[in-house]
């Protein structure tokens, strides 16, 4: 189990130095302000291409996480219309960097809409989605109308888009918070999904089924350690961490010691 991938979520002008400085095998970043809808912002000084290559030259992958405001599963017109072109914006600028993949949130619909048509919706906009880099569905923590927050609806969702090519992110905070037993966590993805292409390895500040998406560094939260450990070990998929940055050299440690 040693040799499963580690990264960490990374910021600023230059995330391969940071990256060369800690030891990560890949990063995570965003291309762009996470809630913001205009174009595309490449950290490098060079721009797209000159991050590609910094990554290619230090050997370091890079995932791309998409803005948190995209919802495709949304009824809403003029959130999903411009949610699907924001992907796709997303996609383009992560091939542009040589991306391993790109991350999004399952979105959520809102009261009184039938989770069905949430379900539709993810499968039209991955119809006209060019999936230049491959598309990680994340499981996320709150919402009593989200579609990747509790299992039944992790699986009504996967039923309807596991045959298009998308793989899955689970983050185990989002689950914790979200409800979702953590004893057994990447069995039971496992079971529902038959793939997990990326863990989110984070703990979590709020306690079980809280909804609140606010993650600790590993140890100091409410999961334990017992049970991200053997997430990991059950999942071996390639691990970001997603905890607060000033911990992260700490979270890496412990985990090489533990895997």
């Amino acid at each position: 189990m040693g040799n499963l991938a580690i990264g960490s979520h990374v910021g600023g002008d230059d995330p391969i130095a940071a990256a060369k400085e800690l030891g990560l095998d890949h990063i995570q970043v965003f291309l762009a302000d996470p809630q913001s809808w205009k174009g595309s912002i490449f950290p490098h000084s060079e721009g797209a291409q000159g991050l590609k290559a910094s990554s290619e030259a230090a050997g370091i992958g890079i995932y791309v996480h998409a803005r948190y405001i995209i919802n495709v599963a949304t009824t809403n017109n003029k959130v999903r219309i411009p949610s699907r072109k924001l992907l796709q914006t997303d996609v383009d600028a992560a091939a542009a960097v040589g991306a391993k993949a790109v991350i999004v949130h399952g979105g959520h619909v809102t009261d009184g809409d039938d989770p069905q048509a949430g379900i539709d919706n993810w499968v039209k906009a991955l119809a006209q989605l060019d999936m230049k880099v491959p598309v990680l569905i994340e499981n996320t923590a709150g919402g009593k109308n989200s579609m990747a927050r509790r299992l039944e609806s992790i699986k009504g969702l996967w039923g309807a888009v596991g045959d298009t090519g998308v793989g899955f992110c689970l983050d185990t905070c989002h689950a914790h918070a979200g409800g979702i037993d953590m004893g057994q966590l990447a069995d039971t993805i496992l079971g529902i999904t038959g793939r997990i292409d990326l863990i989110h390895c984070n703990d979590s500040r709020d306690s079980f089924d809280s909804g609140a998406d606010r993650h600790a560094n590993l140890g100091e939260g409410s999961i334990g350690m017992d049970n991200i450990i053997n997430c990991l070990k059950t999942a071996k998929a390639p691990i970001v961490l997603e905890t607060p940055f000033e911990g992260v050299a700490a979270d890496l440690e412990l985990l090489r010691k533990s895997l």
